[in-house]
């Protein structure tokens, strides 16, 4: 691990008050090496034979949440994906793009959308995730 990524790993981890373990720090790592939503497997398989079991993982992610540290950016196929939070607010993520083609997540961090407001009474919003779907520049090139 490079000494930049150390250094933010545990500035992350001192910022949650998380314990900064080897397993936590190895799964913060996957997420900043990743620069896209993950899902748990995804983690454990980059983190190899020595790294944590699947239901460790998902504990560390779990607990990441709970701080804030990291997001559930959304949910495909009943299976969630992570992603570190600090591109977004408390009340909106990020939009993410998901082509319908080769099935590629792309986060859109330059993109902002409003708020939505209920326009029915009593329906109070507290966090939106936006979800788009389509072709991205490979898939509809190739065409």
């Amino acid at each position: 691990m490079r000494l930049f990524a150390t250094k933010k790993v545990d500035s992350l981890l001192q910022s949650a008050k998380l314990r900064k373990t080897g397993q936590r720090k190895a799964v913060l790592t996957a997420l900043l090496r990743a620069h896209k939503p993950q899902t748990t497997e995804q983690i454990h398989l980059k983190l190899g034979k020595g790294g944590p079991n699947k239901v460790t993982v998902y504990r560390i992610l779990e607990s990441f949440v709970e701080t804030g540290l990291v997001h559930k950016a959304f949910l495909r196929q009943r299976t969630w994906y992570f992603e570190l939070a600090d591109n977004c607010t408390e009340s909106q993520c990020h939009p993410h793009f998901t082509c319908t083609d080769c099935g590629q997540t792309h986060c859109l961090f330059d993109m902002s959308l409003p708020m939505a407001k209920s326009p029915h009474k009593g329906f109070v919003i507290n966090h939106q995730r936006v979800q788009l779907e389509g072709l991205c520049p490979h898939c509809s090139s190739s065409r």
